[in-house]
């Protein structure tokens, strides 16, 4: 084989191998956005260090319901949360291809149309089988 044939070789190449999850594929081509929630060892306890505010403990009582009436917060505020949590799932989604999109499509239609056919005849032969009957 040629050198420049050698190189494309997915065995020799280091990381041949597609990233699966959405956290890879963001490391592989050096997104910005943090990974999410499985910092490393070493950050945890960078972020520990750094933080002077004591984490609160497991294990304690949940609030009183008079407790969570007064944290309440007002109905505007709850739309505003809802639209921003709405937005950040969506940016976790993987979106298909364009090529995915019709595939899927195309599956989908041949699939109601088989259905649209099988009830069209079962209901044709169950016709047919009453007006046989019953004249």
């Amino acid at each position: 084989m040629s050198e420049g044939r050698e190189q494309d070789l997915p065995e020799e190449r280091e990381g041949a191998s597609r990233p699966v999850t959405a956290a890879a594929r963001r490391e592989r081509r050096g997104s910005v956005r943090p990974a999410g929630r499985k910092d490393s060892v070493e950050a945890k306890k960078a972020a520990e260090a750094d933080s002077d505010v004591e984490e609160p403990k497991k294990g304690r009582p949940t609030r009183s319901r008079a407790e969570a009436e007064k944290a309440r917060v007002g109905f505007f505020a709850r739309i505003v949360r809802y639209v921003r949590e709405v937005v950040s799932e969506l940016r976790k989604v993987i979106w298909p291809t364009r090529k995915q999109m019709i595939t899927y499509t195309g599956v989908v239609l041949v699939f109601v149309a088989f259905m649209v056919a099988l009830v069209f005849g079962l209901d044709s032969a169950f016709a047919w089988g009453m007006f046989r009957v019953f004249g």
